[in-house]
């Protein structure tokens, strides 16, 4: 009888072991699961982080890109008006580049500003991308003279165009800009 009582004492004090062990169990997993949780929570809000500041990138990216395209267009028309003067532009400072107002001509514009002489009032616009053959048109040009306001559509006014326009090219619906050449003297 003896031996039975042992056995059942040793049977009884496993089981209370072992329900102490799944209690202990229950709690370690709880503890994973909260511990998971979070590094779930933390994670998505990283991502989320990122997301936004990948967003915000790409938005000063285009921004970036419209200013160099921007710049560039405008380096073009300095280009445009060094070359529409026989002289190269003359007077005793730098010649200036002025947007072109739509319904305005040229001697007007300049007239307004420290370089009051106009010598020409160029239009403007290139292709996008790469030339693929030396027969591949390019780009337009027009040289409308400083007396009248010549093409007076909106869209060839830099100023009134949206800051996206620059994107869209003589294939996309925008033809070009107009420019006033102007110097001081």
């Amino acid at each position: 009888m003896e031996v039975l009582k042992v056995l059942l004492l040793s049977a009884l004090f496993s089981a209370v072991a072992a329900g102490n062990k799944v209690k202990k169990l229950k709690v370690e997993i709880e503890a994973l699961e909260s511990a998971f949780a979070t590094v779930l929570e933390d994670t998505e809000a990283a991502i989320a982080n990122l997301t936004a500041r990948i967003d915000t990138m790409e938005a000063e990216r285009v921004e970036l890109d419209k200013a160099h395209a921007w710049q560039a267009l405008h380096m073009a028309a300095a280009a445009a008006c060094r070359g529409s003067v026989a002289s190269g532009g003359t007077g005793p400072v730098a010649n200036a580049v002025i947007a072109k107002e739509n319904t305005r001509s040229c001697n007007a514009i300049c007239s307004e500003t420290p370089f009051n002489n106009c010598d020409a009032d160029v239009s403007i616009s290139g292709y996008r991308g790469q030339a693929e053959s030396y027969s591949q048109r390019l780009g337009y040009y027009y040289n409308y003279g400083c007396e009248t306001a010549g093409h007076t559509n909106v869209r060839l006014d830099e100023v009134k165009a949206d800051g996206g326009e620059i994107f869209k090219g003589p294939d996309s619906g925008n033809w070009y800009y107009r420019f006033c050449c102007c110097r001081q003297g």
